[in-house]
């Protein structure tokens, strides 16, 4: 319900999409590589709604190193553009290799320093980022929503996520207790210490540049260990504005700034942070393909991971479930962020009683969806990250059709200078092929079924996992569903 309730309430009638965007962010995604051409027009930072860039310490041309506490960079140069439109926001130089071994040796050679404060004080200074974070929130929430093209709310929402993760942090500084056990041998006993790792490697994705971030970096920090941290390409000017501010708070505290080291750049950088024995905890957010990499590069060196990949989530609905109530948690969780969730509902199970009836109210709530600037008041569903997402959307409806899928609504892209696409519904058959394949995008296969067992053995027939869902008022059915076995 809490979700449901942060959900603006759906326009009646969907406004024509912005043919000129005032906003600019990047011409790449996660699998494509940002675009190197095409400098960026100062009139951009000039313009009344984007003053928040130079609020957040950002300019027409950023360096995208920090690294021994210092601004830099001498990789290629690239350009982040905005989605909704695909003008260009600014320029940033990416890190090299020579950068990243600086940044990496002097944030190494930090840890031995933070390892040594006391952990409470630790979460002091995880204090304050929060509070420089709050500062920030709504900058930053723009600025999300510039550059990613997720909806205000939701860039905002995912900025508070980061303060919780600091307040949640701060609480966990004082509660990092070992255990003390008894031996078998008299007069002695055994006392359990948890002692930092010293280095952890955080590689983020587009979809939630930020959120990511804080998960990892607070409890990595509290627990005394440095980051380093590499956002992702498409997302550069997050990466910076958050680092900025991190990085604050270490030089109030006078502190080593390389404690909290970042890296805007691609694949390279990536790679160097799997293969590197100094980090011995990598975790890594992104595709399984890319995913699986990592962890073979991490493993071979005997380093730990921590990986959140590809989902292929799915909501089962009753025949006794609250109608209405799951139909509007239905179009948040499979429009929400234009479907480029890992938590992202793909396939909708609905019981064969109620299938049609949920389908048509679907159907009429979907057409309520107001698209357009993530950045206006009442919009719903914001452009694709990039215009690679947009095509494989459309490679991926070619996918449907082939296999069978009945398009009950949307599945074309909308013409406009952005990266949109329409909301869509398919029906399809669970043993289709491109269902059990990660479509990035807001893309629902509707299905149905006849009893809980056999709905559960749909849930449990695609290669991902990550979330799950039922909406029932029977607590055995509840039960079934989420036990280990029938």
């Amino acid at each position: 319900n809490l979700l449901i309730a942060a959900v603006p309430r759906p326009v009646l009638t969907p406004p024509p999409l912005p043919q000129s965007p005032r906003f600019a962010r990047r011409s790449s995604q996660s699998q494509s590589p940002p675009s190197r051409t095409n400098p960026p027009t100062m009139a951009s930072f000039a313009r009344q709604e984007h003053q928040f860039l130079a609020e957040l310490g950002l300019a027409p041309r950023n360096p995208g190193s920090f690294a021994c506490g210092a601004w830099g960079g001498s990789g290629p140069v690239v350009t982040t553009t905005n989605p909704s439109n695909n003008e260009v926001i600014a320029e940033v130089v990416e890190a090299s290799m020579d950068d990243y071994e600086k940044g990496m040796s002097a944030c190494f050679d930090a840890a031995k320093t933070w390892m040594a404060i006391p952990a409470p004080k630790r979460g002091e200074i995880v204090r304050q980022i929060g509070d420089a974070l709050r500062a920030k929130l709504h900058h930053l929430g723009r600025l999300l929503s510039l550059e990613m093209g997720k909806i205000l709310p939701e860039g905002i929402g995912e900025v508070q996520e980061i303060i919780d993760m600091c307040d949640y942090a701060v609480g966990l500084s004082r509660q990092l207790n070992g255990s003390i056990i008894p031996s078998e041998r008299p007069n002695h006993m055994m006392m359990e210490v948890w002692n930092p790792l010293g280095v952890v490697g955080v590689i983020t994705a587009f979809n939630f540049p930020c959120a990511v971030l804080g998960w990892n970096a607070c409890i990595a920090l509290v627990c005394g260990n440095c980051v380093v941290w590499k956002g992702a390409p498409t997302t550069p000017l997050i990466t910076i504005a958050m680092t900025k501010i991190v990085a604050s708070v270490f030089e109030k505290n006078n502190l080593p700034s390389a404690i909290f080291t970042a890296f805007c750049g691609g694949a390279e950088i990536g790679q160097a942070i799997a293969l590197d024995t100094r980090i011995p905890l990598v975790s890594f957010t992104g595709s399984t393909k890319v995913g699986q990499m990592v962890q073979q590069q991490v493993s071979a060196r005997f380093g730990k991971c921590l990986l959140e990949l590809s989902g292929n989530n799915a909501i089962i609905v009753m025949d006794d479930a609250d109608i209405p109530l799951a139909v509007r948690s239905v179009l948040f969780a499979a429009v929400g962020t234009a479907g480029q969730r890992c938590t992202t509902c793909r396939r909708l199970l609905l019981h064969e009683s109620i299938y049609q009836t949920f389908l048509d109210q679907l159907v009429e709530v979907y057409k309520q969806v107001r698209i357009g600037d993530p950045m206006e008041k009442g919009t719903l569903l914001g452009p694709l990250h990039t215009t690679a997402s947009k095509e494989s959307f459309l490679k991926g409806i070619q996918n449907i059709r082939s296999q069978g899928g009945k398009i009950l609504l949307g599945g074309s892209a909308i013409e406009s200078e952005g990266n949109f696409v329409q909301p869509t519904i398919v029906e399809i058959s669970p043993a289709a092929p491109v269902v059990r394949e990660e479509l990035f995008g807001p893309v629902l296969y509707a299905m149905k079924f006849q009893t809980l067992k056999e709905a559960i053995e749909i849930n449990n027939s695609v290669p991902q996992g990550l979330s799950s869902s039922i909406f029932t008022r029977k607590p055995d059915a509840i039960f079934k569903w989420i036990g280990a076995s029938w």
